[in-house]
């Protein structure tokens, strides 16, 4: 999607900045990974292929992908953006006949980092984006059966079980965005800042001394 490629999204943890060119090395190495091919049900891709992707993902309609940085590394000058690369979040609006309805997926690839509140964080940021910026009414996620943490954290978010597909071994919940849904959330992402990424990249230090 291209209503985000200059579009930085700045939280207490986390940074969000769009899935650009120079990401893709990183994550090629981040889907390797057996663990990771399990929990998003992704099959491994050659990295031309993965080049292929990140170009797909940036001109389709119906995908905005954000990739998830540590926003203390990533305010300080000398380090690569690369080097602070923690995940990536995902909206699919899967239904052409329902643009309001958004499937949403979170990847906290890095280990170090799970566990510390960047998944709730950054789930909060791409709610409130889709709902701002995209309509979206209903979130629905997909979560494999054995991912507990991630069915726990989304239904601690009011999310609600509506089915299991047992051949898939995965569990679908949904959230409808009413008013309560709304305020919850701007309770939650009260902090969050959306930027000008290229103009914020020439000056990112200042982001934590703010």
């Amino acid at each position: 999607m291209k209503i985000n490629e200059n579009t930085l999204l700045e939280g207490h943890r986390a940074v969000l900045v769009p899935y650009n060119e120079e990401h893709v090395p990183r994550y090629h190495e981040w889907m390797k990974s057996p663990e990771l091919q399990q929990l998003t049900a992704s099959e491994p891709l050659s990295l031309q292929q993965e080049y292929d992707m990140q170009k797909s993902w940036r001109e389709d309609n119906d995908k905005c992908t954000f990739i998830i940085l540590d926003k203390q590394r990533w305010a300080e000058p000398s380090v690569e953006e690369e080097q602070c690369m923690v995940g990536d979040v995902n909206i699919f609006l899967t239904d052409p006949t329902d643009p309001s309805l958004a499937e949403l997926e979170v990847m906290i690839a890095e280990s170090s980092y799970r566990g510390r509140g960047f998944g709730k964080e950054v789930t909060c940021m791409m709610m409130c984006y889709g709902i701002t910026k995209l309509g979206v009414k209903k979130f629905q996620v997909k979560i494999g059966l054995d991912n507990q943490v991630s069915i726990s954290m989304f239904k601690k978010l009011q999310f609600q079980e509506v089915s299991v597909c047992n051949v898939f071994k995965e569990v679908t919940l949904e959230l409808a965005v009413d008013q309560s849904v709304r305020t919850k959330l701007q309770e939650d992402v009260a902090d969050m800042k959306e930027r000008d990424y290229k103009q914020t990249c020439s000056n990112k230090h200042e982001l934590v001394l703010q």
